[in-house]
């Protein structure tokens, strides 16, 4: 049964403070994930594009976070990237489904957003078909998140409440309205440290972005 959003936890929503904001970057970059800081969704949107050249190939994940700062629709109208999404959506998912497969799994840049971020540096990501994750963790050249400042969180343990607790209930609530169907928390990925550095960038916005 979908939980309203109204009695979820309001913990999960207040944005971290500058401190615990800089504790985390510190924390990211010594885990060989380079970390900004935006002011706002306007200027995390202008540091996204100064990271993705025009013309490159990217694979963005399903993310509100995306969609609310405008780099969604950019990519995927503005003609000036080659956007994997609408190519893999408009293939036959019976008679294609290897090609969508393989298009999506090792995309030039591959973005979107995350559950949680802890202040030592790790960073929690779920999903129920798991589309995004093998992209986020090996197959992508490059990848970019962008994450609201309210998903930050002390440790791993906490990160994983505020999942179990917030994210899959707000998403399943996101899923019901779009599709009149339900979600499920079927995997986890969890990136203590990224192997190759100046792979992974998180753009850190000091607003309330996504769930």
């Amino acid at each position: 049964m979908t939980t309203p959003t109204s009695e979820l936890n309001p913990i999960y929503t207040q944005l971290a403070s500058n401190e615990q904001i800089a504790r985390t970057a510190a924390a990211l970059e010594a885990n060989n994930i380079h970390t900004l800081v935006a002011e706002n969704a306007e200027d995390a949107k202008r540091l996204f594009f100064e990271l993705v050249p025009e013309g490159a190939e990217i694979f963005l994940g399903a993310s509100v976070t995306l969609e609310t700062i405008g780099v969604r629709e950019q990519v995927e109208k503005s003609g000036s990237y080659d956007a994997l999404r609408p190519k893999m959506f408009a293939m036959n998912r019976q008679t294609q489904a290897d090609e969508i497969r393989k298009l999506g799994a090792s995309p030039a840049f591959a973005a979107g957003s995350v559950q949680a971020v802890t202040e030592d540096g790790h960073v929690i990501i779920v999903a129920a078909t798991g589309s995004q994750l093998g992209p986020y963790a090996s197959g992508a050249g490059k990848v970019i998140w962008v994450v609201g400042a309210q998903k930050l969180v002390k440790d791993v343990a906490e990160g994983l409440r505020r999942v179990e607790e917030y994210c899959v209930p707000r998403e399943d609530v996101h899923m019901q309205e779009l599709y009149k169907m339900s979600t499920s928390l079927n995997k986890i990925l969890i990136v203590n440290k990224e192997a190759r550095p100046g792979r992974a960038t998180m753009i850190i916005v000091k607003e309330e972005l996504g769930f």
